[in-house]
């Protein structure tokens, strides 16, 4: 089984380590974009079109942060048949914050209690929509760091994105993703190859501690995401540069020697003009591109623009959006399907990216490919990394599992109810009015989530939360049947 390895045979290096398992967890109900563009009183498109959105995914009253992560947990162990006891460290990442001590990673070892394992490192990590991919690094740190005891670690990444009435509201989203991280992963990391940029800005923040809603500051956001792309790819090519040189090659990096390339998708429209803005940076870092023919053709009079002037440069934007037009739909348009139908998760976006890759290409497709990933949190912190799929990619090997466990991610999408935006709205009134209150008994229908969804029964008087679960349907398919499954709670 990929990831196990007996303590006798534990080296300074574990091999390949990353993700092994992933796990998606989206609500059941969506309001249609075109139908809110209609609402809102906007023009047609402006949602669709201009923010690149068909769908946005939303939580009732009966959901919150620690439901979304106990659900994603359980299907991630339930189908791939995982005992509890197999985890030696979870740690939770978001910035969906509903306790300021108590944190989703201590609700999360309710489903541990069968098991007796309360062995389990990490806590929560919050910054913004970075915390998931900080948690991440934690996780393959810990496998490759003496402290390892050579069990799994398990990372969550969970959010539920709402904002007041307005602009931003369609750029919302929710829900939660699990990974489960090991040695011989299909999806392993690739040592020293992390660019990082962090700065301070009040691009996003949550200063107000009794709402769910952001201070969004849209135009500075785009410039510390944009600017902070700019910093990681410059440091990532430096860092892949002065490995190839020690390994004897003078070759010049750019984006063809990604196969696949994922974004922290805010809205879909952004990560196309976040690939067209890395072609910026290969066009102007190389030493001699090509102007008359291939990817450059006719890009010649922004040959010396500077790049923190072009943010905003529509001729700039234009011309390289319709420049890296094939490579968006090459390496990065598959990857946009959550985002598209579900919206913004925050923490989860950039996995949801990552799941849709490999939902929508076959074993034999990604095998061996190199998948950059964009990670970015406002206030601000991104990294971009990359992870080299396994040539494995034989039936039963770990990258078809991991495919087939994200197969039906387009009939569970299809699966959901679409609700009115007027119903949308009042649900959203609802969860602004009672989401922090004590003594609180959910009004939302039970009968509304999918099967086996965690869900709120009630806040009593002293704010503590409990929950159920709703059965699960007996047609959910386990991806490694037989081994080792955990009584429910």
């Amino acid at each position: 089984m990929p990831g196990s390895a007996p303590i006798s045979c534990l080296g300074p290096w574990p091999k390949d380590v990353g993700v092994i398992a992933l796990e998606l967890y989206f609500p059941s109900q969506y309001v249609d974009q075109a139908e809110l563009e209609q609402f809102d009183g906007v023009s047609a498109g402006k949602y669709t079109i201009g923010l690149g959105q068909d769908r946005m995914g939303f939580c009732s009253d009966r959901e919150d942060i620690n439901s979304l992560c106990l659900t994603v947990v359980q299907r991630l162990m339930d189908r791939n048949g995982l005992s509890y006891d197999s985890i030696g460290r979870l740690e939770v990442g978001t910035e969906t914050i509903i306790d300021k001590s108590k944190s989703v990673k201590t609700v999360l070892m309710q489903l541990f209690e069968d098991s007796g394992n309360t062995d389990v490192e990490g806590i929560d990590t919050t910054n913004a929509c970075y915390g998931g991919t900080a948690a991440l690094f934690n996780a393959v740190n810990w496998v490759e760091s003496s402290s390892w005891d050579g069990r799994y670690a398990l990372v969550v990444a969970g959010d539920i994105a709402v904002y007041a009435t307005g602009s931003a509201r369609p750029t919302g989203g929710a829900g939660a993703v699990a990974m489960l991280v090991g040695p011989n992963a299909p999806f392993a990391f690739e040592r020293g190859l992390r660019g990082t940029h962090m700065q301070h800005a009040y691009d996003f923040y949550k200063p107000d501690m009794v709402s769910e809603y952001p201070v969004v500051d849209g135009k500075l956001s785009i410039e510390c995401y944009l600017s902070a792309l700019d910093r990681c790819y410059s440091v990532y090519r430096n860092k892949i540069h002065a490995q190839w040189q020690r390994e004897g090659s003078e070759k010049h990096f750019s984006l063809e020697d990604f196969g696949f390339l994922v974004f922290h998708s805010p809205y879909c429209k952004l990560v196309q003009k976040s690939l067209a803005r890395l072609m910026l940076n290969d066009f102007l870092n190389h030493p001699s591109p090509n102007t008359e023919t291939g990817p450059f053709v006719g890009l010649d009079a922004f040959r010396d623009v500077k790049p923190e002037e072009t943010y905003f440069d529509r001729d700039v934007e234009k011309a390289f959006m319709k420049a890296s037009a094939e490579l968006f739909e090459k390496k990065t348009k598959s990857s946009l399907l959550i985002s598209n139908q579900n919206g913004n998760m925050y923490t989860p976006s950039v996995y949801g990216c990552l799941a849709s890759i490999i939902a929508e290409h076959t074993p034999s497709e990604l095998a061996g490919q190199r998948v950059g990933v964009f990670s970015y949190g406002s206030g601000f912190a991104a990294t971009l990394y990359s992870l080299r799929i396994t040539q494995d990619h034989t039936p039963g090997s770990s990258l078809d599992k991991l495919v087939s466990s994200l197969s039906d991610l387009r009939l569970r999408l299809d699966s959901r109810t679409k609700v009115s935006p007027a119903v949308f709205s009042e649900r959203m009134k609802l969860r602004e009015e009672t989401h922090h209150l004590a003594s609180y008994i959910p009004q939302g229908s039970v009968e509304d989530l999918f099967p086996g969804t965690w869900y709120l029964t009630r806040v009593d008087d002293k704010h503590r939360r409990e929950y159920a679960r709703r059965p699960l349907d007996d047609d959910l398919p386990l991806i490694n049947p037989g081994r080792n499954p955990h009584n429910h709670i």
